[in-house]
C-alpha cells in the first residue's frame, strides 16, 4: 500500500550554481546571474540579514505526442547566495529578469557614495 503523501511530492530537481558577474559602479553593485529557462513565476529572491539568496526553477514543457530520443535541456533549480555588506542600502535593492538574465542592483548606502567637497572661498 502506498502513502498518498508520497504520490503528491515532486522529485527534487538537480541543483546548479548559476554563472554570475558582480560589478561595482559609482551608484552601487550590479550582479548579473545567468538563469536560462527561469521565468518570473519561478524566481525567488530572499534577503535575510546579510544574505541575499537567489533561487530559480527552470521546467521545460514536454510534448505529449513526442518520444524524446536525446534530451540536454533538463529541468533544474538554480541557487546562489551572496553576502551583503553594511554598505548596501537594503531598501533600494531591485531585480530585473530579461531572457534568462537576472540583474540585481544593490545601491550603495548614502554614507559610502562618493561626494564632492565644496570649497569655501574666504
Amino acid at each position: 500500500m502506498t502513502n498518498d503523501l508520497e504520490k503528491k511530492t515532486t522529485p527534487a530537481l538537480p541543483r546548479f550554481r548559476p554563472n554570475t558577474d558582480v560589478l561595482e559602479r559609482e551608484d552601487g553593485f550590479h550582479i548579473f546571474v545567468d538563469m536560462p529557462g527561469v521565468g518570473k513565476d519561478g524566481l525567488f529572491i530572499d534577503l535575510r540579514e546579510n544574505e541575499l539568496e537567489v533561487r530559480g526553477r527552470a521546467v521545460y514543457p514536454r510534448e505529449e505526442n513526442a518520444k524524446a530520443l536525446h534530451v540536454e535541456f533538463g529541468d533544474g533549480e538554480y541557487v546562489r547566495t551572496f553576502t551583503i555588506s553594511d554598505g548596501v542600502d537594503r531598501e533600494g535593492i531591485r531585480a530585473t529578469l530579461k531572457k534568462g538574465l537576472l540583474e540585481l542592483f544593490l545601491p550603495k548606502a548614502a554614507r559610502l557614495k562618493p561626494r564632492r567637497i565644496e570649497i569655501q572661498a574666504g
